[in-house]
């Protein structure tokens, strides 16, 4: 079998996603780090593997997977994570409430973006964090109005982890790095507290994987 190498950046939300993913379905896997502080993603060696220059990827089953949302989905579809409802009309709702996440919030507010809005601002004082927390909050605001939709048991749409937990924790995570009041999302936080004590998200934690 070959060998499963993920390319990933310690604080890449994107990264964090497919960690977790990775750690549900119990794959051990090499991880090779992509620095993006030092612009590494944008070398050819990199874009040799992404052209996108972005992370994460993976190599797996004789396969290069790019797209964290991707990956995750074919994780899903091979080791039966089963990170999606079968009901159609259920399955929608929870591929939107983790979109409203991935799709939405997170290129916004991924930091290349922050930084380039910096650059064009008249005044950049306040900057990334001010833009960070003009986005996430109200994005993540919208998510704990979504979650009223669900019946939370206790993470965000069933009794076991789904995809919208997925790209919920890596988010919470930015937010508290730019320093987002979450304290008025009741819902939010309590699928945080579950997720806090599985395992699978534990190993997967930013502080886990930093650099010595």
């Amino acid at each position: 079998m070959s060998k499963i190498v993920l390319y990933d950046f310690w604080r890449s939300s994107a990264s964090y996603r497919v960690r977790i993913a990775l750690n549900l379905a119990g794959i051990s896997y090499d991880a090779v780090v992509v620095d993006l502080v030092s612009g590494e993603q944008k070398g050819d060696a990199h874009r040799s593997r992404n052209p996108q220059g972005l992370v994460p990827v993976l190599e797996i089953d004789g396969l290069r997977l790019t797209q964290s949302l991707a990956i995750i989905e074919y994780l899903d579809r091979t080791r039966q994570l089963n990170l999606l409802p079968e009901n159609p009309a259920d399955r929608a709702k929870a591929q939107a409430l983790a979109q409203s996440i991935a799709v939405d919030i997170h290129p916004i507010c991924n930091l290349a973006v922050a930084k380039h809005a910096t650059v064009l601002s008249a005044d950049a004082s306040n900057m990334p964090g001010a833009w960070m927390q003009h986005y996430i909050r109200p994005g993540l605001e919208a998510f704990e109005a979504l979650l009223a939709e669900f019946t939370q048991s206790p993470y965000c749409t069933g009794t076991q982890p789904g995809l919208a937990d997925l790209c919920l924790i890596p988010q919470l995570y930015n937010a508290r790095r730019w320093e987002v009041d979450l304290s008025h999302l009741p819902r939010l936080l309590a699928v945080e507290a579950a997720c806090s004590d599985h395992s699978a998200f534990v190993a997967a934690r930013p502080d886990q994987h930093a650099p010595a």
